[in-house]
């Protein structure tokens, strides 16, 4: 009888464990391949034809207002899944693999994450916003009737909600 409920606990405890080791490589996945992107090859996601939310955030590993924002981010985006975020990020194509992925990984960031790699900085900030000095984070949020731009840091999910609702 014991050995029974024993191999139950046994069976009980594996499947859970299967299952959430599957939860985490799931998202993990999500940013397996980061597009490392131009500037015109990036523009395409910064408009939308849809009426649901977009927000694109600019950012970087080593801004520290960017990684305190991040958690914040995620958890609107686990809230909201409707809600299409894109994080482009401004490090270094070179760091993809040694530095970026593993932080998003540590980070547990499960977002779209895409690597702009453009050096004309001084042509392609004008163009996503001509009132943009360049300094980061800098976020956009947009559907297709309206759009609100964010040279800062959201301080709290109900400071980036209050935003939002600025659009609906």
């Amino acid at each position: 009888m014991y050995k029974s409920i024993l191999i139950t606990i046994c069976v009980l405890f594996l499947g859970f464990t299967t299952k959430s080791n599957l939860v985490v490589e799931q998202e993990t996945e999500k940013n397996k391949d980061i597009l490392v992107l131009n500037f015109k090859t990036l523009e395409p996601l910064l408009y939308t034809e849809s009426k649901e939310i977009q927000i694109v955030n600019f950012w970087a590993m080593w801004c520290a207002p960017c990684v305190k924002e991040l958690p914040i981010l995620e958890a609107y985006q686990k809230k909201h899944p409707n809600v299409k975020i894109t994080l482009v990020s401004l490090d270094f194509p070179e760091d993809i693999e040694t530095k970026l992925k593993p932080f998003l990984k540590k980070k547990g960031i499960t977002s779209k994450v895409v690597l702009l790699d453009d050096p004309d900085a001084n042509s392609w900030i004008d163009k996503v916003n001509p009132k943009w000095s360049g300094s980061i984070p800098f976020t956009i949020i947009f559907n297709n009737k309206k759009r609100t731009y964010h040279e800062r840091m959201f301080e709290s999910m109900e400071d980036l909600e209050n935003e939002i609702k600025k659009i609906n």
